[in-house]
């Protein structure tokens, strides 16, 4: 486990729309030999073979392409739209769109990968093979099909309360390479790319992402927050630069407090990095988090080189139900899915592990007389 820093990034002041709150990420220096482009499908609905066995179906409206140079040398951005923009037509049904791969290189220097859908896929292959050991408890169907099919919600930019305005009239920085996006001041997710010009372009992608329920709920129903103000005493200014020097203190003081406070639960968190592919001298991984309950849990993905030099960066906040859900898997597993052990390494009763498998929504999981059999024992109060 290890935890994640923006190196190589600078925090500037947020920008707030209502409850949408946007803080910039800057770099002093650009990435030149990594860049990122956009390349929009023409189905909004995506299926990708990600094994001979396994398919994985969600809204997909566009990949990313990254493109590298080995020596360090500039590279261009590279982009194509597939969709004919001159035929407005409706589909005569809902179209669908095949992937090969989360990942798929596509030429020597250039890798075609589906944003967040890597880490999503992640969370949702979590421990899918279900029970690793035939204990009587679990049904055939566990045993035969694991966990699938495995489904959880998510919800478009669009729909989430103040964001495609808050994208459209905030400023871009000068040197913005990133964002992270704040609903009612719950970080909802961040967004890293290598270069300034790469940013401008993906800016507007951030509507068409997902973001999960806790987000939507609260950026539909919280309040407008509070924006940076900057205040200087006006007694200690004598020159220009006091007030430069004053302006700056405000702007350290203000990228400290939302690195260490407000984005604590990104930056402060427990990941596991899963290698996913090799770019030159960088490599394409999925973060897991530790599924750490009453706490701010995010998935992601990320491009850093050797250094950790992050390239590339964007997460997903879960739930408190999608982190009960990763937390109850993850214990499951590391007891070799047996309930009496899983049951004493949480510090609950067997009848107790049982009610919270079925609230998750993994009741399927255990034969129907042993749930029958759970369930009386806890009407009659017995452990």
């Amino acid at each position: 486990m290890t935890d994640l820093s923006l190196n190589g990034l600078a925090t500037r002041p947020a920008q707030v729309w209502g409850g949408i709150r946007l803080v910039p990420l800057v770099r002093d220096e650009p990435i030149e030999d990594l860049r990122l482009a956009s390349r929009l499908y023409d189905a909004g609905t995506g299926v990708v073979a990600v094994d001979r066995r396994t398919v994985y179906w969600s809204y997909i409206p566009h990949g990313f392409v990254a493109t590298w140079t080995d020596d360090g040398t500039p590279a261009a951005a590279y982009g194509t739209q597939l969709r004919d923009a001159a035929d407005d037509r409706a589909p005569a049904g809902m179209p669908l769109r095949f992937h090969r791969r989360m990942a798929r290189r596509v030429d020597k220097n250039r890798l075609r990968f589906l944003p967040l859908h890597l880490a999503l896929e992640g969370y949702l292959a979590l421990h899918f093979g279900g029970p690793a050991i035939a204990w009587a408890e679990w049904s055939e169907r566990a045993l035969r099909q694991g966990l699938s099919p495995r489904v959880e919600e998510a919800y478009t930019g669009a729909a989430v309360r103040g964001l495609a305005d808050a994208l459209r009239v905030f400023e871009i920085h000068p040197g913005q390479c990133g964002v992270l996006v704040y609903a009612s001041d719950a970080l909802a997710a961040a967004f890293v790319v290598p270069h300034p010009d790469d940013y401008r372009a993906l800016h507007t992608t951030l509507v068409h992402d997902l973001y999960g329920e806790l987000i939507h709920h609260y950026a539909m129903y919280g309040r407008p927050v509070p924006e940076f103000r900057a205040r200087v005493e006006a007694a200690a200014v004598r020159s220009l630069a006091d007030l430069r020097a004053a302006a700056r203190a405000q702007q350290d003081e203000w990228a400290a407090f939302h690195d260490e406070v407000m984005a604590g639960g990104l930056l402060g968190g427990d990941y596991t990095y899963e290698f996913v592919h090799e770019l030159g001298p960088y490599r394409l991984s999925r973060l897991m988090p530790s599924f750490e309950r009453q706490r701010d849990e995010h998935i992601g993905e990320l491009i850093d080189d050797e250094t950790g030099r992050l390239a590339y960066l964007k997460t997903f906040r879960l739930s408190e139900n999608q982190v009960r859900r990763g937390h109850l898997l993850t214990r499951l597993a590391a007891n070799d899915w047996r309930l009496s052990t899983t049951a004493a390494a949480l510090g609950v009763a067997e009848t107790e592990l049982v009610r919270r498998i079925e609230a998750a929504g993994f009741g399927y999981l255990l034969r129907q007389d042993v749930r029958d059999h759970y369930r009386a024992r806890l009407r009659r109060g017995g452990a």
